[in-house]
């Protein structure tokens, strides 16, 4: 799923797209006018996302309402926070062994 959600954030708009629905809730019509495209490229790119797991999407009469779903994006915090981890022993280890602390293994 990983893989799946990187491919859809890869994009650019569907990136912003991802960013402004962090602030709630948009219309297509909305998620369109600041990248200046139309509705049909826009339906394209969100339905990647819905495709992702990370939209929802619903028809509120004639208008379709797009959601973020922050559960989504748990294996990539996870992950994110497995690299952070990492990094930061490595980035300690170096600094003992700068210090002379270090038995130099």
């Amino acid at each position: 799923m990983l893989t799946t959600t990187f491919g859809a954030l890869a994009d650019p708009t569907r990136l912003a797209i991802v960013g402004r629905l962090s602030r709630g809730d948009a219309t297509m019509g909305e998620l369109a006018e600041p990248h200046r495209i139309t509705l049909p490229a826009m339906t394209k790119h969100v339905g990647v996302l819905v495709d992702a797991g990370l939209v929802t999407r619903r028809k509120v009469g004639r208008t379709v309402v797009c959601t973020i779903r922050p559960e989504a994006f748990t294996e990539v915090e996870d992950w994110l926070g497995d690299l952070t981890a990492y990094w930061n022993s490595t980035v300690d280890r170096l600094e003992e062994l700068l210090r002379g602390g270090g038995d130099g293994t």
